[in-house]
């Protein structure tokens, strides 16, 4: 394991139904394949060894015999392999006959789970053949040269850099407490499943789900490898199922009724999983008094580490296939926080600066649709632009003609004259661009907006971003204040996208190509003037750096508390192509250093709706004090 990922392999070997020659060496041919992978632990079918559709023939001495023949052959062919193996085979216990799951490492038979639910409907008949692990009192067997105790305690495996991870097999899973809720309970990261699930319409799909459920639910790592072609088709086929998940999510899967073995490598974030368990308050206190067995693992010298899973480097964005819902979803929230604020104040009307820049934008179609949804005339929505210093005719134009559309109340109120006056008022030279300069116009735009909202009995409507809230890239009191901040859980690489979503509503017709060349403006805060050209001068990211860097800092350290060496290594994957190694470097430490000077903005923001996974706010998902220190994190991002 590095930077908190292991890696992982479901492994479909060739079958031939009670072959164990053949299907040993057919084992190990995937096991030589992915130990040259740099896999750490591969899972393979329910009863591999013999193959699962024997039926009776696993009453006969023979093939148990052979089966332990197999695990011996195993047990010599991993001796000089790091790599651990599960590997599913019948076992003999005084008078039971159990089906386990073997644990192998390099030579040593570590430990055997046996099934605890057995199936016995339809065409499965394992009670027939097999016993339960409740049936089982300990007992200690001697397999293939080891001494074992086998016994229905839980077992827990702990690799040498401490990776925990349980097994259960194929019903256990589908049983109304699976073993591996204690199993988890008790600290496995990961579960491994040897399974033998046939194909029928519909199965898959709800196979799925049941992982999918299974993982999210207890917080784990979840490899699931079910038998495929070779085992008997009298009645049943079996698909050849390989899976791996994290957390409810699919990393990999196999390609099913393949006629080819199968191995399907992925890695599962150890320290993702542990982080969400530590702020999951449910989880901890189901796991309150669950105990399981602990196996050690040998020590080993561990693979080279190589990165195999891939890292979105846009974490807010939804893929394409969700695009219209998720962004249908966050503009519901967003209006249902807006207008549970007005209708609790009884409010008509609102006020928002409109500057012809993204957030201003989204956040006045929030108020449209708000408005719109509540039977509110458009006309209680006033628009204000507030031209000074650095404004320019693109944006200016675009907030104009917006506004116009929209049949929103339209005022245009220049701060120039009432800016100037107040840098006479405090001797400041007008020619020094600084943040005085910058400062004192924001303070002036909120200050006519909160005026007038008095005025007009109104709300002013805040258009501050999540992006900007963690980077602190808002004038304190200024544009950091409102009194309702309907995008405070927005990032800003997503705002662009719910635009987008918006320009194509028909709500929206009239204004789609104002709303693409908002979309295509440089982000800025124009609070400097304009080249010489009239075009912006000011860019937020040649400032501070790309949003989408930002962004992706942001989710890693929030969502899962990570690092500054392990989020570096994590956009290096997801950015390599794009910036170097120095570029994510200066800015990941400009994120570390203003995220952490920044807390005193975010401890008294305004109210405003979570949308996502995170969010800043001082009364829920995030509590800091405004005057922790940030040498730790500089110092690793230094040593990067």
């Amino acid at each position: 394991m590095k930077h908190g990922l292991i890696t992982v392999a479901a492994a479909v070997p060739a079958v031939r139904v009670a072959d164990v020659e053949y299907n040993v060496l057919e084992i190990e041919k995937l096991i030589a394949n992915a130990e040259g992978q740099g896999v750490e632990i591969i899972c393979f079918p329910e009863l591999a060894i013999t193959g699962y559709s024997c039926q009776d023939l696993f009453k006969g001495q023979l093939l148990l015999t052979m089966a332990e023949e197999g695990l011996m052959t195993l047990l010599d062919f991993t001796r000089k392999l790091n790599i651990i193996c599960v590997v599913g085979m019948p076992v003999q216990a005084g008078g039971i006959l159990l089906n386990c799951a073997a644990v192998i490492q390099s030579g040593c038979l570590l430990g055997l789970v046996p099934k605890t639910y057995l199936p016995n409907y339809n065409e499965f008949y394992e009670k027939r053949w097999f016993a339960s692990a409740q049936d089982l009192n300990p007992t200690e067997i001697n397999l293939a040269g080891s001494k074992i105790l086998l016994s229905a305690e839980p077992k827990i495996f702990e690799t040498v850099d401490g990776v925990k991870f349980g097994v259960e097999i194929c019903e256990d899973v589908w049983a109304p407490v699976p073993p591996s809720n204690l199993l988890t309970m008790a600290g496995a990261d990961i579960i491994l499943n040897c399974s033998a699930s046939d194909d029928l319409i519909g199965k898959h799909r709800y196979l799925c789900s049941l992982i999918a459920q299974q993982s999210a639910r207890t917080i784990s790592g979840y490899v699931y490898s079910s038998c495929g072609f070779g085992e008997s088709t009298q009645d049943v086929v079996y698909g050849g199922n390989a899976m791996i998940f994290e957390n409810g999510r699919l990393l990999v899967e196999g390609e099913r009724y393949s006629f080819q073995p199968q191995l399907k490598i992925s890695q599962i974030d150890v320290e993702r999983l542990r982080t969400e368990r530590h702020s999951n308050s449910t989880f901890i206190n189901a796991q309150r008094q669950a105990t399981a067995q602990i196996i050690n693992c040998k020590a080993v010298e561990l693979p080279e580490f190589q990165m195999l899973r891939p890292v979105n480097p846009h974490p807010f964005i939804p893929k394409d296939e969700e695009m219209q819902d998720t962004c249908e979803e966050i503009l519901n929230i967003q209006t249902s926080g807006l207008a549970k604020r007005l209708t609790h104040t009884n409010c008509e009307h609102v006020v928002i600066g409109i500057s012809g820049g993204l957030d201003s934008t989204l956040a006045l179609l929030v108020c449209v649709r708000t408005f719109d949804k509540l039977g509110l005339s458009r006309k209680g929505i006033v628009g204000v632009t507030m031209p000074g210093f650095g404004t320019t005719d693109r944006t200016h134009d675009n907030a104009t003609t917006l506004m116009q559309t929209l049949n929103i109340s339209q005022m245009e109120i220049s701060i120039a004259k009432s800016v100037t006056q107040h840098f006479e008022d405090i001797g400041h030279d007008m020619k020094k661009h600084d943040t005085t300069y910058e400062n004192a116009q924001a303070r002036e735009r909120t200050q006519i907006l909160m005026d007038l909202a008095n005025q007009l009995n109104a709300m002013v409507v805040g258009t501050g971003d999540l992006s900007e809230l963690a980077l602190g890239w808002a004038t304190y009191n200024g544009d950091h204040m409102s009194m309702y901040g309907v995008n405070a859980g927005v990032p800003k690489t997503l705002i662009q996208y719910l635009i987008r979503y918006m320009a194509g509503l028909q709500q929206f017709k009239a204004q789609k190509e104002t709303l693409i060349d908002i979309i295509d403006t440089p982000i800025s805060p124009e609070l400097t003037p304009a080249d010489s050209q009239g075009k912006i001068k000011q860019k937020t990211e040649d400032l501070v750096g790309p949003y989408e860097l930002h962004d992706f800092f942001l989710y890693y350290f929030l969502r899962f508390g990570f690092r500054p060496a392990k989020i570096f290594f994590l956009a290096r994957h997801a950015f390599g192509k794009k910036y170097d190694k120095e570029t994510i470097k200066k800015w990941l430490t400009t994120f570390c250093r203003r995220f952490f000077t920044q807390q005193f903005k975010r401890s008294c923001l305004p109210d405003g709706p979570k949308v996502g996974s995170v969010s800043l706010s001082p009364r829920g998902d995030w509590r800091m004090p405004s005057d922790a220190s940030y040498a730790l994190w500089l110092k690793e991002c230094e040593a990067l």
